[in-house]
């Protein structure tokens, strides 16, 4: 089936961070805008899973604007807190969406469970759904994610959100140590675009 290569995009996300990787991402024949080109707010994320939620931005933010929309919703799932974060990873940070104070919780949280798990390689992955929306129609969703362990202390000021505590299997750095370059060739959204590329 051939598909019409599309033009103009909305990237469905208010997180400054997203956007930036995102772009780097998105082929340069493509003219992208953004939610504050449309001065437009998030939809409430009420799905059960991070793709229910990405197509609910997808969608809300292509009706608004009326340009087909890529969206996000990604997260950290910490296995010895039963995959919490999850798909509360942003509103874990509050309603400021700080994640120094998410990253704190996640600390917290991991003592509560077990006091010595800074002395063993507790699992995690970053999760990212990206969906592509026409209106009403969805193009496409797919799912990336990547494997690894949570830092013992945060490490590094580069990327955004939980990155300073996740060092991806077989790497000695956190994302938060990683120059950006490095960091967008390996991640979760980079996974996740791989599978999605082909609908641009």
């Amino acid at each position: 089936m051939s598909q019409k290569k599309i033009k103009n995009l909305i990237v469905g996300t208010n997180n400054r961070g997203k956007l930036k990787e995102i772009k780097s991402l998105l082929p340069k024949s493509i003219n992208i805008y953004s939610t504050s080109d449309f001065k437009l707010n998030s939809p409430k994320e009420d799905g059960k899973t991070f793709k229910e939620n990405s197509l609910i931005k997808s969608r809300y933010f292509s009706l608004k604007s009326n340009l087909i929309c890529l969206a996000d919703d990604s997260g950290l799932e910490v296995d010895l807190l039963n995959k919490r974060p999850g798909i509360f990873s942003a509103r874990w940070g509050g309603r400021k969406g700080d994640f120094n104070k998410a990253i704190k919780r996640v600390y917290k949280e991991l003592n509560k469970v077990d006091k010595n798990w800074k002395s063993k390689k507790i699992k995690a992955r970053f999760i990212c759904a990206l969906s592509i929306s026409n209106l009403n129609k969805i193009i496409a969703c797919v799912q990336g994610k990547v494997e690894g362990h949570i830092s013992s202390v945060p490490k590094g000021e580069n990327g955004f959100g939980y990155d300073p505590i996740f060092i991806p299997f077989g790497k000695s750095k956190t994302f938060g140590e990683m120059k950006p370059s490095q960091k967008y060739k390996m991640d979760h959204r980079f996974n996740a675009f791989k599978k999605i590329k082909k609908f641009l």
